[in-house]
């Protein structure tokens, strides 16, 4: 489930990048959480809990059905 959570954030990655941010993944757990860590302008940005959930929780919710939910760490 690594390999395509990660294909998942490369596909979102761009858009991020472009406003100065980027987003790693820590971890992906048995139940579906997916851990990730905001980078750069995204680690400090007030929207970024809405970057978490409205963009990557959701694009990845989409992609994979497994995935239940996104966590910041």
């Amino acid at each position: 489930m690594n390999e395509k959570v990660e294909e998942v954030l490369d596909k979102i990655r761009p858009s991020l990048q472009a406003d100065g941010g980027d987003v790693d993944l820590v971890d992906v757990t048995d139940e579906g959480i997916v851990k990730v860590e905001l980078k750069g302008a995204c680690a400090g940005c007030p929207m970024s809990q809405m970057t978490l959930k409205m963009g990557i929780e959701k694009r990845l919710k989409k992609e994979i059905p497994e995935v239940k939910e996104v966590q910041a760490v």
